[in-house]
């Protein structure tokens, strides 16, 4: 959640901001911030540096929106309802859950009881579809072919 709350306000957007109002905001920080638009080394190199955190928290943002969960709903729903659990990691709230037709997905401010629950539970997959997929804000890392 910290990396959220962190990309959020390096942007300046809300909880609430929506695809189109992150990409006016982040065009218009791009406009401010290209590298190229600066002559002297030094302020070059900040702007590549400011840039390049921008195009991060940007691509960051969309990759959790709401709208982007929309639009993907039935790929995620169809790996949930047809594919198991391959393998988990967590690291800093971070829960990586690989599944077995090749997606993965990064699940954000899971606590560490939550997920020693899931490694003990007689039945990952379960204990996932009632404690973690609907549960916390997530992310699409690797699709499916």
């Amino acid at each position: 959640m910290k990396r959220i709350n962190d990309f959020r306000k390096l942007l300046g957007v809300g909880a609430n901001a929506d695809l189109a109002e992150l990409k006016a905001i982040y065009r218009n920080f791009m406009k401010e911030f290209h590298p190229d638009k600066f002559q002297e080394e030094e302020a070059k190199l900040e702007a590549e540096s400011k840039s390049k955190a921008i195009i991060e928290a940007y691509h960051f943002l969309v990759s959790i929106s709401p709208e982007t969960h929309e639009q993907n709903k039935e790929a995620y729903t169809k790996t949930l309802t047809t594919s198991v659990i391959a393998d988990f990691e967590f690291q800093k709230s971070v829960l990586k859950i690989t599944f077995v037709d090749g997606s993965i997905y990064e699940y954000f401010g899971v606590p560490k009881n939550t997920f020693v629950k899931l490694i003990n539970a007689d039945s990952p997959g379960r204990y996932a579809k009632r404690h973690v997929y609907d549960s916390f804000p997530f992310r699409n890392l690797k699709k499916t072919d």
